[in-house]
């Protein structure tokens, strides 16, 4: 049986050939580490990971290439931000679409009296921008937000939220676990302090990868969350205060940054935007197939493509979610995500706590056979 992958908002995939072709041709004929040894093969690499920064900068509109930190992920990225910046007695605001990567850092840090507060969230995971005034307190620090939900796909409006941050001035940090590769991010438009970014997503790059972008001033005042060696001011017992290497202890994830540089080279000749529109339209077919379905399956958020990324979560009536999505797999080969998704705050805001949704998410290699062949087999199984 073929199997049909659409879980591509947890992980995409496939993954455009040159990426475990770069991977493997690094491991094999090469595998040196970077900022060590002073041989020819080690400064090759480096200029990969120079040419890797720059890229990101181009594609978030950023120009300080050597801000941009390498991670494991956007969950470490996040988790190195929060803790880096914020101070006992600060005020966060966030949106009640967040993930987890977002909502338990804070949780963590409430025993050093970090508060926050949820921002809210219409049913259909859109933003309640004027609450925000009104959230806002003296020891306000500020606000961490994802682009898009990981849940429903729904879009936050991002150059709004940054006007407001301008405006009181908060720092902005982003999430852009659903959106790095596939939306636009323009960091000075939006306004945005630190962009954090995972490369096993929309970028289409392997999984371990991941980052932040962060701006001079910010990077001046965060504290390193991990400390070691660096190949630099070794003679020093503390971190370097310069970057990328205040934030980059210890051998990065090479083979990690070598596909995140061939999947990126892929994205400047694909073109985002075109990536974009092919899987929009494959979200709109599907979402009109399940408007034939209605009786049987409820669409959980927006039902139509207006401000959404390729991501369809659906509860059903009749079934526990978790046999539907047992059954789309065992008898159709169709792969999808079920439950919580790592995002509890959102599911309760969108009203599918405590069971969750079974969630469809698209990439644009997938096609409208697959997605017709997923409509079907829900049809039948709705029976």
């Amino acid at each position: 049986m073929k199997q049909i992958y659409l879980d591509n908002a947890c992980t995409t995939f496939p993954k455009p050939p040159s990426v475990p072709a770069s991977i493997a041709e690094f491991i094999s004929n090469c595998g040196v580490n970077i900022n060590r040894g002073s041989y020819a093969p080690a400064y090759d690499i480096e200029e990969i990971v120079y040419t890797t920064r720059k890229w990101l900068c181009e594609l978030f509109h950023f120009s300080e290439y050597k801000n941009v930190i390498f991670t494991q992920n956007v969950t470490m990225s996040l988790n190195m931000v929060i803790k880096g910046l914020l101070k006992p007695g600060d005020h966060v605001l966030i949106s009640s679409m967040e993930h987890n990567a977002v909502v338990r850092p804070l949780v963590q840090l409430q025993r050093e009296n970090i508060k926050f507060n949820l921002i809210p969230c219409s049913v259909d995971g859109e933003l309640c921008t004027e609450e925000i005034h009104k959230l806002i307190q003296p020891n306000t620090r500020a606000i961490i937000m994802t682009h898009a939900s990981n849940v429903c796909g729904t879009i936050m409006p991002l150059k709004k939220v940054g006007e407001i941050c301008r405006q009181y001035e908060l720092l902005f940090i982003v999430d852009s676990a659903q959106t790095a590769g596939v939306l636009p991010i323009n960091m000075d438009e939006m306004n945005i302090d630190v962009l954090c970014f995972t490369g096993h997503k929309g970028l289409l790059g392997p999984q371990g990868i991941g980052g932040f972008l962060v701006k001079t001033p910010i990077a001046d005042t965060m504290l390193p969350l991990i400390c070691g060696g660096t190949g630099s001011v070794s003679h020093l017992e503390t971190m370097p205060e310069f970057l990328p290497d205040k934030f980059e202890a210890g051998t990065l994830n090479l083979p990690g940054i070598i596909g995140l540089h061939a999947a990126l080279r892929y994205l400047k000749e694909k073109g985002t935007a075109t990536i974009y529109k092919k899987e929009l339209d494959l979200t709109s077919h599907f979402l009109k197939g399940l408007s034939t379905l209605s009786d049987t399956l409820h669409v959980t958020g927006k039902s139509d493509c207006t401000n959404r990324t390729a991501v369809v979560s659906i509860t059903s009536t009749k079934k526990d979610n978790a046999e539907v999505a047992f059954q789309l797999e065992s008898e159709y080969g169709i792969l999808t995500r079920v439950g919580l998704h790592c995002a509890p705050v959102a599911h309760k805001t969108l009203g599918t706590y405590p069971n969750g949704t079974i969630r469809f998410s698209f990439s644009h290699y997938n096609t409208l056979t697959e997605i017709d062949a997923a409509l079907e087999a829900l049809r039948r199984i709705s029976k």
